[in-house]
């Protein structure tokens, strides 16, 4: 599997960068994770570990009115690439829906096993220490208040995480955790998110 992982990177390598929090250190952090789970949980590595490095080789700007079929069209250019470079095609049809089923905003249920762990290990990375900081690099990049003065955790307003950084905890970090499709993402999930809600309790002591 490492020569067809320097292959992988080498492809990615050549593809339009991603956002501040969509990057090259976001698909290793992705495709390390997804290795641990797929261990944990008995799934194919042959297909966890080519879904995890390519889940995100298209990258759709968030305003794009194709910013939902992102995953799809990842999946779709994937396949592609694999065929090209000789990977054994009895897996690419689990590949593909492993990387289309990746994406929370697709909302593309996840069928398989393989496709479970590498939904996980990429939500994953939206939450706990590096998810808090790719949340903030995001908000700072796209000119976002960090919170609502009045209300910065949304007691008695409904999150609106197109103007307030720390809503966006609300409107889906915090959702992650129940979210997981295996057992090890969830207990690694729940670890995660109490780390983002010892943060939203420090940052109200100091707001």
């Amino acid at each position: 599997m490492e020569v067809w992982e320097a292959r992988f990177r080498a492809f990615l390598a050549l593809q339009p960068g991603g956002d501040v929090a969509h990057g090259l250190s976001h698909i290793r952090r992705v495709v390390k994770t997804a290795k641990v789970l797929a261990v944990t949980e008995g799934a194919d590595l042959a297909v966890v570990t080519p879904a995890a490095w390519l889940h995100d080789c298209v990258h759709i700007e968030k305003a794009s009115p194709l910013r939902s079929q992102a995953s799809r069209i990842s999946a779709q250019k994937a396949e592609y690439f694999l065929k090209e470079i000789g990977y054994p095609a009895k897996y690419l049809a689990d590949i593909r829906h492993a990387i289309e089923a990746h994406s929370f905003t697709a909302n593309i249920p996840a069928k398989t096993i393989e496709a479970k762990v590498v939904q996980d290990a990429d939500r994953l990375d939206s939450i706990g220490a590096v998810g808090l900081a790719r949340c903030l690099m995001l908000g700072g990049a796209w000119n976002k208040e960090l919170y609502s003065p009045e209300d910065p955790f949304c007691t008695q307003r409904p999150p609106d995480d197109t103007t307030f950084t720390i809503d966006h905890f609300y409107t889906k970090l915090l959702l992650l955790p129940n979210k997981m499709q295996t057992e090890a993402g969830r207990q690694e999930g729940k670890h995660r998110a109490d780390f983002l809600m010892a943060f939203l309790t420090q940052l109200a002591l100091e707001v």
